[in-house]
């Protein structure tokens, strides 16, 4: 009887695992997909956007421009990885109830938490997994990322060794602003350097200096003269200088300061912003202290997202017995599309200082996981 007894739990238990196993292997499967998905579609839309606008006004290097995509790769998985696991959870559930496989479990007396079980533990390693990339990988990639920016647009994509040549700034709407001229270039230095500036209307900024160089902080001109010429060809005024630096309107401090959070895990952001706030002398703004701070939170909340996004997940996922047709990927989309409308709004909202860091970066979390919990408690304790 005793043995009669165990083996039957035995049998449940390997029963239990080989279910386990028939559900993951088809989340891991679409989890794959999903994410390869997703983040095609981000890298191909968005990236390479960002791609032909630096090439274009910038004047970068399409390898140097390349590999900053690349280097930006990660920052792009960790947002893609809760999409994936939505995708998989909602795909794999739907798929098992509208080919009655749940409705048979649930009348073998295998309820809805231990079929999701599974891929509730999925989805904390998973979380776990987004949250350990962005605390490692992100920041060294962002880090080697802005680095190559800066090289990029303080080089201006300068031939070294050429003689005689010229390259352009183009304006958003296409026009010439500004073109350049170099007799020659060694060793990352230019001589004989011309510089027509149309940037402002009306004007014409003549530029003529022996010899210069790029630098993050600008250009750095030596020997040099600015005529400011009027469109009537009357000269305005004249300036001689021995050494300056002029921006041409491309502050590159900015572009380093964009990325500082992502270059930070959250215990070197921590430290950061409490010595800021602690700061008299601090030069960053009370915007940037509110940014950061929301940075800070979304570096915990993020991830997160993964859970949120299988609670809500189940209960739709389960479909009525009277709908024939696979809708999880529908559903995938909404969701999504959903969260990230709540997020961008309660990130914006929080950047202008309507709502507090914390909850700027939680908002989405907070609202989805009420609303996954209401709908969860009715589909399990509910039998359709």
């Amino acid at each position: 009887m005793e043995k009669s007894f165990f083996r039957n739990i035995k049998d449940k238990y390997n029963t239990l695992k080989i279910l386990d196993k028939y559900i993951l292997k088809q989340v891991i499967m679409l989890f794959l997909m999903g994410v390869f998905v997703f983040t095609s579609i981000i890298f191909a839309s968005d990236t390479f956007i960002t791609l032909i606008k630096q090439i274009a006004q910038y004047g970068i290097p399409f390898t140097y421009a390349f590999i900053i995509i690349i280097l930006n790769l990660p920052s792009i998985i960790v947002m893609t990885i809760p999409m994936g696991v939505l995708l998989s959870t909602v795909m794999t559930l739907n798929k098992l109830s509208l080919s009655s496989e749940i409705t048979v479990m649930r009348a073998c007396g295998i309820g809805l938490n231990r079929i999701a079980k599974p891929i509730f533990i999925f989805s904390i390693i998973m979380a776990s997994l987004s949250f350990l990339i962005n605390e490692t990988v992100v920041p060294v990639s962002s880090r080697l990322s802005t680095k190559m920016a800066l090289v990029a647009l303080s080089q201006k994509n300068i031939p070294d060794g050429k003689e005689n040549f010229v390259f352009k700034e183009i304006q958003d709407n296409g026009s010439l602003k500004r073109l350049f001229y170099v007799g020659s270039c060694k060793n990352k230095t230019l001589y004989n350097i011309t510089v027509l500036d149309m940037a402002k209307k009306g004007t014409l900024q003549v530029l003529q200096a022996r010899q210069g160089k790029t630098a993050p902080e600008g250009w750095i001109f030596e020997k040099a003269a600015t005529y400011t010429i009027a469109n009537d060809r009357q000269v305005l005024n004249t300036s001689l200088f021995d050494t300056s630096v002029v921006r041409f309107g491309i502050d590159l401090t900015k572009e380093m300061n964009r990325n500082l959070a992502k270059e930070k895990n959250f215990v070197q952001l921590l430290k950061f912003l409490t010595l800021k706030r602690n700061d008299n002398n601090s030069n960053l703004t009370p915007e940037d202290i509110q940014s950061y701070s929301i940075e800070l939170f979304d570096k915990i909340a993020l991830p997160v997202t993964t859970i949120v996004f299988v609670l809500l997940g189940v209960p739709l996922a389960i479909t009525p017995p009277r709908v024939r047709y696979n809708r999880g990927f529908l559903f995938s989309i909404l969701i999504i599309f959903a969260y990230y409308i709540v997020r961008a709004l309660s990130i914006s909202f929080g950047e202008t200082g309507s709502l507090a860091p914390f909850l700027a970066a939680w908002l989405p979390n907070i609202v989805l996981t009420i609303l996954g919990l209401f709908m969860y408690y009715k589909k399990v304790y509910t039998i359709s």
